[in-house]
């Protein structure tokens, strides 16, 4: 069972990154499409572009940080200082999100605009906190392998 969904784990984030690089590139014909039904799409589309392009490419970034760290893992290595940094910047990411996701929300509210900050904002909370304890795991790891 253990492999199986190791598998469908390494999968899914091999498909999401390559799913947000495509979408990510697709969005100024998908963006010009959607103005045909929603007018505000239409009527702010360099401002969507640009801001739905940086909410990907951060996306996009936090998913390739993610297949660092999983990769650490298969490899049975994950308390490195490389997953320490990849949480930070995970982290980082999440804020920039909420961050462009707020500037959206002066062009278009939505709820879905106020979930998306609810959720990033929590995201890089976690992500910050779990890097502090990925921080204390390594260090007390190098203290241990110093000792033996």
């Amino acid at each position: 069972m253990k492999d199986r969904l190791t598998i469908f784990t390494k999968w899914m984030l091999d498909a999401m990154f390559v799913g947000g690089i495509l979408v990510t590139l697709t969005l100024p014909f998908s963006i010009r499409f959607y103005g045909t039904i929603n007018p505000r799409f239409e009527q702010y589309y360099g401002q969507m572009v640009l801001l739905f392009a940086v909410s990907g490419l951060l996306a996009v970034l936090i998913i390739r940080e993610l297949r660092k760290i999983f990769a650490s893992v298969l490899a049975d290595d994950c308390f490195v200082r490389e997953n320490v940094e990849s949480l930070n910047r995970m982290g980082t990411y999440s804020f920039l999100i909420v961050l462009v996701s707020v500037g959206r929300a002066c062009l278009y509210l939505t709820p879905a605009v106020l979930v998306i900050v609810l959720v990033f904002i929590v995201a890089g909370l976690f992500s910050k906190v779990l890097a502090q304890v990925f921080d204390r795991a390594v260090n007390y790891k190098l203290e241990n392998d110093l000792t033996i």
